[in-house]
């Protein structure tokens, strides 16, 4: 045990009325919600790098956070996973995440590396036993190191991209080993700053090599867990080639691996790529890839990526709303990608981050299951769409007409359509009930 949550107690569920900060009002893992335990919704999961490995620097600040165990060397990493799993055992939550540099050193060579990782690995994977928590999925780190400036797959030297490759095989290998359920490829520098020096063409046939070999890869080890792309349009380059969900499933279908990966899907990248959240997940959900979520949410104010902890309960309604109606999670999860202010320096800010985190989750994902459960906004979009039901129409889609043959029943129907209200307001007023 170590001191760094000394005094804080584990955070319990004591309903709406309680006047303890240090409880959940509405996150209650055992209540039953569509008769399944809400932590089996939700599935929670802290994010290692943003609680433990982010000093609280900005662009245009340094360091403000004072760890223990901030430096280099193992001992410091051990003393940053017991403090984790510390963490994880207040919280409750049943899973973490991490980057390969989150938990170890950098080493001098690239096998001082990756043996730190295998060390941490034997380090972490008792403490996963002794305590319960899972790893909803692991991760490589291709883009805070120099020589990622220009990538990692789609670098124009080739030695980047062979140690790219190699970097993703100790990852994965890491992931397999503690039974993750997922594996993550967030391409942080796949994209340019400049067309003048890029060739478009290449690049995107080089991070489809890079992807074919991480599925050969999955199938030959025996990974059971799903692939998972996260999509960003930008920051810090200019472009990235996975701009959104829609993006990265047309680059799946491509190169023939939309049958292979899934996207997670993050709700500041959403905003940054000009969309909502819901509308990624709703189309991630009929793409058929809709795999994880990576919850947040942006400054209103700000035109980047501040990663704060999400407490718009409507925002989170919505998405869940989408989530359920497409089934819920398998191997994905609720990913708290999400850091503290860098003025919040205490032990307890990260603790009530996460508590008023889930919170809003949880309040979300009830609303959105009693809006499911009552069925009138599904009843209102069938109503909407009534007219492709009958023989006509569905004739239409299926092959049966072409342009001569509606221009011909056009005529013979005498069609003169107007239009129909699509009751924008009185839908929103709908959402609103359950909130």
């Amino acid at each position: 045990m170590t001191d760094f949550f000394a005094g804080i107690p584990k955070i319990a569920h004591e309903g709406p009325e309680t006047a303890n900060e240090f409880a959940f009002r509405h996150y209650d893992p055992e209540e039953l919600v569509m008769g399944k335990r809400m932590e089996d919704h939700l599935r929670f999961a802290v994010a290692y790098w943003h609680s433990f490995a982010w000093q609280g620097q900005d662009p245009f600040g340094g360091q403000t956070f004072q760890r223990p165990w901030f430096g280099d060397g193992m001992d410091l990493a051990r003393l940053k996973a017991d403090v984790a799993f510390e963490m994880f055992d207040i919280l409750g939550v049943p899973f973490f995440c991490f980057h390969d540099l989150d938990i170890r050193p950098e080493g001098a060579t690239f096998a001082e590396s990756v043996s730190n990782l295998d060390a941490m690995v034997d380090y972490v994977g008792p403490k996963m036993e002794a305590t319960g928590t899972g790893l909803l999925w692991g991760t490589a780190n291709l883009f805070t190191h120099r020589r990622f400036m220009a990538g990692a797959a789609t670098n124009p030297d080739p030695d980047v991209f062979a140690y790219a490759g190699a970097t993703l095989k100790s990852c994965i290998d890491a992931t397999h080993r503690l039974g993750g359920q997922n594996y993550v490829m967030w391409g942080g520098r796949e994209g340019y700053e400049t067309l003048l020096n890029t060739d478009l063409t290449r690049e995107a046939e080089q991070f489809a090599a890079m992807l074919r070999m991480v599925v050969d890869y999955k199938h030959k080890i025996g990974f059971a867990g799903t692939l998972l792309i996260e999509p960003k349009p930008q920051e810090p380059t200019k472009h990235q080639y996975d701009y959104d969900v829609q993006t990265v499933y047309g680059f799946l279908k491509r190169f023939g691996l939309e049958d292979e990966v899934k996207v997670n899907v993050e709700q500041g990248h959403a905003i940054l790529a000009g969309h909502s959240f819901e509308h990624e997940l709703a189309m991630a959900a009929s793409l058929g890839i809709l795999g994880s979520i990576d919850i947040n949410r942006n400054d209103y104010q700000s035109g980047w990526d501040t990663d704060q902890f999400p407490n718009n309960v409507p925002e989170m309604a919505l998405a869940y709303y989408e989530i359920l109606k497409a089934g819920g999670f398998t191997t994905g999860g609720t990913n708290f990608d999400a850091k503290l202010r860098r003025q919040s320096l205490d032990p307890e800010d990260l603790i009530l981050a996460h508590a008023g985190g889930m919170d809003a989750c949880a309040r979300g994902l009830k609303a959105a299951a009693a809006m499911l459960e009552d069925g009138a906004l599904e009843r209102l979009r069938a109503e909407r769409y009534a007219g492709w039901e009958g023989a006509e129409a569905r004739k239409m889609l299926s092959g049966g007409y072409g342009l001569e043959d509606l221009d011909a029943y056009v005529r013979q129907a005498g069609l003169d359509p107007e239009p129909r209200s699509g009751r924008q307001e009185r839908l929103e007023n709908l959402v609103n009930r359950y909130l």
